[in-house]
């Protein structure tokens, strides 16, 4: 199993040219297989693959639970995640290839299926800022070698669990997976994300219970329309001291001094 990084030389030129060497994130194919039938290939960094696999099933909504889970096998090379379910599977008919890196796929229209969100979480904006301050450690594969998104869940003043991977929407799916495998509750829960806010990363929010998704970078038309229907809190260009609020301001107090 790899480590996340590979290493490559590079050339830097800074007025004259200097060889060296650096960590490069890594990128393969990881295909999923459920009660012996292929699901899904995905493009992704190969660590975390268990997570991963369980947290695509469970985004999908193909699981719920872990007590659904016989049995989790993930072959040498890292590049198989073979998934054994205590009762029958078959294979959706439907697939939709999204628009996440390397093409990511979902099973279902991403636009329909959510029971909108009544949860009471509210954070300052400073708060939510504060979290994004500590959502990339100094250990983590962004320090060592960029080039890949974070996604986190947290609490009003604590984060819970991060994933990283090339994909912003493995991201989700692998943070997902590891909440199942360590009894973290994520609904009721912050959402926190480096990439662009999609339908299809919207909709594995929602289904993981998520009334704040907050991210550094922009949303999507459609995650902003089905964030207004779902009562979720979309928050977009999270900086250190500024922040975008695109749907149901009111999480984020936005509305106690009169100013939306």
């Amino acid at each position: 199993m790899g480590s996340g990084v590979i290493e490559f030389p590079w050339w830097d030129y800074r007025g004259d040219w200097t060889k060296n060497r650096a960590p490069v994130i890594e990128e393969g194919t990881i295909t999923i297989h459920v009660n012996g039938e292929e699901l899904a290939t995905i493009m992704a960094t190969p660590v975390e693959q268990e997570q991963l696999g369980l947290g695509f099933l469970r985004n999908e909504g193909l699981i719920q639970t872990m007590a659904e889970v016989r049995d989790v096998h993930i072959s040498d090379d890292g590049c198989c995640v073979e998934i054994w379910l205590d009762h029958a599977f078959e294979v959706p008919d439907r697939m939709i290839i999204t628009s996440g890196c390397g093409g990511g796929v979902t099973f279902d229209d991403p636009s329909i299926g959510i029971t909108p969100l009544d949860d009471p979480l509210c954070i300052s904006p400073e708060q939510l800022m504060g979290l994004f301050d500590s959502l990339q450690t100094s250990d983590s594969l962004y320090a060592r070698a960029r080039g890949v998104h974070t996604a986190g869940l947290a609490v009003e003043d604590e984060i819970l669990a991060v994933a990283e991977d090339v994909g912003r929407h493995n991201c989700i799916d692998k943070l997902m997976g590891q909440c199942m495998l360590r009894g973290i509750e994520t609904g009721g829960k912050l959402l926190l994300a480096t990439g662009r806010v999609s339908s299809e990363m919207l909709r594995k929010g929602a289904r993981m219970g998520c009334p704040i998704i907050a991210s550094r970078n922009s949303p999507t038309s459609m995650s902003v329309d089905m964030a207004q229907a779902w009562n979720i809190t979309l928050v977009g260009y999270v900086r250190r001291t500024t922040l975008r609020v695109y749907s149901h301001p009111e999480r984020l107090q936005c509305g106690a001094n009169g100013q939306v």
